[in-house]
């Protein structure tokens, strides 16, 4: 694999140390990945959410390793769930992630590269039904190809 020379925070690196060091320092992409996922069922049971979901996506798709859904009582609780999982994120040197939705509170997705975190008032849960498309009932590119 060739290494592009390029500049970060310390100064100067290689492309292939920096995809290889992930986004907290030293750390493998999986244990990146591993670690925002704990945050992200920490925040999620500190917070209340209900009835959590965790789906591996690993060779169902290439957007991400692992979706979390879960649900906030109110349109308020689904803001405040996601402040705090993106306020962790932050404090935690896992820097920012996308947000879409946070001012209607109806449906937050955090989009932290690895991991997706969905956030649903429960009426909105039921109308998409995400862990019906991204269930494991769901084939596998693998399964497909085949």
């Amino acid at each position: 694999m060739a290494e592009l020379p390029w500049a970060d925070d310390a100064g100067t690196g290689t492309l292939t140390e920096t995809v290889t060091q992930g986004a907290a320092g030293s750390e493998a992409p999986d244990a990146v990945s591993g670690a925002l996922k704990a945050l992200a069922l920490g925040c999620l049971d500190e917070m209340k959410a209900e009835e959590t979901v965790e789906i591996d996506l690993v060779g169902k798709t290439s957007l991400a390793d692992t979706m979390i859904i879960a649900s906030g009582r109110s349109q308020r609780h689904v803001g405040s769930i996601a402040d705090r999982i993106i306020q962790e994120m932050k404090n935690r040197g896992f820097g920012t992630a996308r947000v879409e939705g946070l001012p209607a509170c109806d449906w937050v997705l955090i989009d932290a590269g690895d991991v997706l975190v969905h956030i649903f008032r429960p009426e909105v849960r039921g109308f998409y039904n995400l862990e019906k498309i991204w269930g494991a009932d769901r084939p596998s590119d693998a399964r497909l190809a085949g």
